[in-house]
């Protein structure tokens, strides 16, 4: 993470500031436009290094940089030239290289051309490179640069530079990928956010996405949803997940294991046409922040992605129709939000307005049958005693297959919050509307993570080791409801009928047997006694009367007071 690289945080900080005193104090606008430019410095250099690979192996590759671009308001008149001679004329005349729209050309411009280039020119080209039709550009539509000085512009593409000469040197010393640097980068702009934590939404840190990513092992092929998905982390973090194990099964061997305890690779460069295709098809995030769409979309497409499906969308609301469309869902929906009553889908049954359970109940709904979903909630959510609270837990354990309850310690979520929080994993067994002819779960497993590998107050600095990550994923893998019944331990099964029981209570302290052990403590008097040694040395108890030290005398009268 990044705390632990204090140059590269000292650079974010620098950027950040500059950002702040240049005039745009809103948070949310900063890391907009701070994110614009570390998407054109990215795409330089991804289609450098495409290009330089595909010199190496022989094969073609079609620059984005390469040709004309005609902006939109041109293109009409192009395309009704009245001989190719004239459209290429015209194209010329009204288009512009797109190879002056390289970060590595325009940053090398005088301050107020390079104001003027980026705004008009790159800025525009960014919103429009992927064709008037695709996703990106219909978010992108309503995007806007709004960098005012030439010296902040400078200033921010300087420092842009070194943040990536830093991220380059620490991914070759350290063996961290790239695009991991990149996310603690996203990370710490990320958490300058003022409004973080407002309707409960929080950035979910990233060696929590990999332990989920582990426990509901996503496959090529697979549909894979977050419908509360922020700026892509879940959808992120499946991808890589995807890659990896198909980077494994391709040979590949020795891949370090990052300071989190997970062995990622990022480099879909390895993947199949084919594979690379189906990956494409293959991941859906929706959110109703336009902004956070569009990071999202910028941080899927700098990853290798290059058409997210990513999308502006309410998926609690009556618009949102899908259902039992997806292979798995990861998500960390919004806490303590509410929705207006009037405007919740018909098919959710719970009767409230709380987000986290409505939420809930959607990703089940979102599933299809034999589909897994792993979900954070608040810890409120496995005990709370209101009629929806019940109802939802219910149909986790009768509908579902709750595999794992797994409760975090509460400053995961710092510096953004000090809520107490879960992991869920359930497989979808019932439909909404099937009879359930016997409950699905049979045995659900509990366990209590006490560290994640870092401190739990705001710095939230990484400890030595890895927490308890990697034995969740251990022993959740080798699990065994015959063997694992002690609930004094860390980890361990309760029967369905037991919860069911407890009223469904899905909170492990209902089921964790505490051991007490006899701790004998001195007697006052032998400790008093101690103290009076200290002081005064072994002399002859006839003797203390004569001493004139205080700090005795009082010793000696609490003694005689206590007997």
């Amino acid at each position: 993470m990044l705390q632990n690289n204090p140059e590269l945080k000292s650079k974010i900080d620098q950027l950040w500031n500059k950002f702040w005193a240049g005039g745009i104090s809103n948070p949310l606008s900063a890391i907009e436009q701070i994110t614009y430019l570390l998407f054109m410095k990215r795409l330089d250099e991804i289609d450098q290094k495409k290009q330089s690979d595909a010199e190496w192996t022989g094969e073609t590759y079609i620059s984005r940089f390469e040709g004309i671009w005609v902006p939109p308001e041109h293109r009409k008149t192009v395309d009704e030239a009245d001989d190719i001679e004239e459209r290429i004329k015209l194209k010329h005349q009204l288009g512009i290289n797109k190879n002056s729209l390289r970060w590595s050309e325009f940053k090398r411009m005088q301050a107020d051309e390079m104001l003027t280039h980026v705004e008009s020119k790159v800025f525009r080209f960014l919103k429009d490179m992927n064709g008037s039709e695709s996703n990106f550009t219909h978010h992108m539509k309503n995007a806007v640069f709004i960098i005012p000085k030439a010296s902040l512009l400078v200033e921010a593409v300087k420092t842009i530079d070194e943040i990536f000469e830093i991220m380059e040197r620490d991914s070759q010393e350290k063996g961290q990928a790239f695009q991991d640097i990149q996310g603690d980068v996203y990370e710490m702009l990320l958490s300058e956010i003022a409004t973080a934590g407002k309707n409960g939404q929080f950035r979910t840190p990233r060696h929590i996405i990999k332990l989920m990513a582990e426990l509901v092992q996503p496959q090529l092929g697979h549909r894979i949803a977050d419908p509360a998905c922020g700026t892509s982390g879940f959808l992120l973090g499946a991808y890589q997940y995807i890659v990896t194990e198909l980077a494994k099964k391709a040979g590949a061997k020795e891949l370090p294991a990052d300071e989190d305890g997970f062995f990622r690779t990022s480099v879909a460069a390895t993947l199949t046409q084919k594979a690379q295709a189906i990956l494409q098809n293959s991941l859906f995030g929706y959110d109703i922040d336009s902004t956070m769409v569009r990071l999202g979309l910028m941080n899927l497409m700098m990853h290798g992605i290059d058409e997210p499906r990513i999308d502006y969308k309410d998926t609690l609301s009556k618009s949102y129709n899908e259902e039992a469309e997806y292979d798995i869902v990861m998500a960390n929906p919004p806490f303590t939000g509410s929705i207006d009553k009037g405007d919740i889908n018909e098919n959710l049954s719970l009767s409230t307005t709380k987000t986290e359970l409505l939420f809930v109940e959607n990703i089940y709904r979102l599933l299809k049958k034999g589909g897994t979903a792993c979900v954070i909630v608040p810890q409120g959510v496995l005990f709370g005693s209101g009629k929806a609270f019940r109802s939802l837990r219910e149909m986790l354990v009768d509908r579902c297959d709750l595999k794992a309850v797994i409760t975090m310690p509460s400053g995961v979520f710092k510096p953004y919050a000090g809520v107490s929080t879960a992991i869920l994993l359930f497989t979808k067994v019932y439909g909404p509307m099937e009879k359930v002819t016997n409950p699905a779960t049979g045995q659900v497993w509990f366990y209590e993570m006490r560290s994640d590998g870092y401190s739990l107050d705001d710095k939230r600095a990484k400890l030595a080791g890895f927490g308890d990550l990697r034995e969740i994923v251990t022993k959740f893998r080798a699990r065994n409801p015959e063997v694992d019944t002690d609930c004094t331990q860390q980890c361990f099964f309760v029967p369905r009928e037991e919860i069911a029981d407890e009223g469904y209570d899905l909170s492990l302290s209902r089921y964790k047997e505490d051991v007490f052990k006899e701790v004998v403590y001195d007697k006052p008097a032998d400790i008093l006694n101690r103290l009076i040694e200290a002081e005064v040395g072994e002399i002859d108890e006839t003797d203390l009367a004569n001493v004139q030290s205080g700090i005795v005398r009082e010793l000696l009268e609490l003694r005689g007071m206590i007997g």
